[in-house]
């Protein structure tokens, strides 16, 4: 089968298409933002280098900040149109089926091609896809008129399968997978800490449209006294808000930026408890990346989403407000000074979650999801 993806180049895609390496498939990929050639991806054949019109090499960017007026003109009448492109790309390869990547990245801007033809078309829900931006009117009409056109949807949890066949989709959904696909499992051994040694409490950073970093780490200011046998390590932080806890009351606070994957997984499999907040997500991969790495997780649970894997004073604690406060300091005193929950919900997350999450298991029921696809 030719099978098309159609998305930007980010690690959640580089880790979904690579469970289609050697599958028998020949894979192709749109690159949806003409971003170039991606060594990574060698193995597939990708589709670059089709927008620039003026400046092929090097003095967008620069044009682009001081003469935005005249780049805008030049992008107007040189540049070409993704629809053009992509449209160019379906009569050259002729696709068995068509997969994009997030619905408004990669899907609204070919749904005028194809609402021309009847390929097969996938749709890979993401995060806030759904969720967040079916409450705009403009956004929630993009949403619909994706949903009546594509045929199959992957998911990264259930609560957005209900929410597309709300919407009016009418096809086949094809399970519910991590957005990037399995994980490692052997990664994340080769770097864990025992339970008993582990002190850090690691924060993602994120304070931005979704993130909600900055409540979590005002939770912990109130705590300062009951946390000087901790490490508190937040990373990804890149708003103003969150790095000025470098200077808060928290003591041992570490504010990192953004870093490497590698060095995330290396975290987290030295943290004893993982906290992730926001107001819209879909099963957040840092929280999987967690549970593989035995930390106890602290996650909001926007539309009961996570509440899909982790069950309340359990296995993990679910954050019903993202904004309070209050909330998140009472969850982690119930957390901080009961050991045994944490001892037996990483238990039972190793137990019963992560080798649901094993990449090569998770390859395998992919492989057999897209075998599903009838042309």
């Amino acid at each position: 089968m030719i099978i098309l993806l159609v998305s930007m180049n980010s690690i959640h895609f580089r880790r979904w298409s690579e469970q289609l390496r050697d599958s028998g498939h020949e894979v192709f990929w749109f690159d949806i933002k003409d971003q170039g050639y991606a060594p990574s991806m060698s193995w597939m054949n990708q589709i670059t280098g089709w927008k620039k019109g003026f400046l092929k090499r090097r003095g967008r960017t620069f044009l682009k900040n001081k003469l935005p007026k005249l780049f805008n003109a030049l992008v107007h009448k040189y540049d070409t149109r993704v629809e053009d492109a992509f449209a160019k790309t379906i009569q050259e390869i002729k696709p068995d089926l068509v997969h994009s990547f997030a619905l408004y990245l990669s899907a609204t801007p070919i749904l005028q091609v194809m609402s021309q033809n009847r390929i097969p078309w996938i749709y890979s829900s993401w995060g806030s896809d759904l969720f967040y931006y079916k409450n705009d009117p403009d956004h929630l009409k993009d949403i619909k008129a994706v949903l009546a056109r594509t045929d199959y949807m992957f998911a990264d949890c259930k609560r957005d399968q209900h929410i597309a066949d709300e919407l009016g989709f009418k096809g086949t959904h094809l399970g519910v997978f991590p957005g990037g696909g399995g994980f490692d499992i052997a990664q994340f051994e080769k770097f864990k800490v025992p339970f008993e040694k582990r002190k850090i409490i690691a924060v993602k950073g994120n304070q931005d449209r979704s993130g909600r970093a900055a409540p979590v780490l005002k939770a912990l200011e109130l705590l300062k006294g009951e946390l000087h046998n901790y490490e508190v390590v937040v990373f990804g932080a890149q708003h103003p808000e969150v790095l000025a806890f470098k200077n808060s009351s928290i003591p041992h606070v570490t504010i990192l930026g953004l870093v490497s994957h590698e060095e995330i997984i290396k975290l987290l499999c030295k943290s004893l408890i993982y906290i992730g907040n926001s107001n819209s997500d879909g099963m957040p991969n840092t929280l999987l990346e967690a549970i593989c790495a035995g930390a106890f997780p602290i996650q909001s649970n926007p539309g009961g989403a996570t509440a899909e894997i982790i069950e309340n004073e359990k296995n993990g604690c679910l954050i019903e407000d993202c904004e309070d406060v209050n909330h998140i300091y009472n969850i982690l005193v119930s957390v901080l000074f009961d050991n045994e929950l944490l001892m037996n919900g990483v238990g039972l997350n190793d137990k019963n979650l992560v080798p649901s999450l094993d990449r090569v298991k998770i390859t395998k029921d992919v492989r057999e999801a897209y075998s599903l696809i009838k042309g």
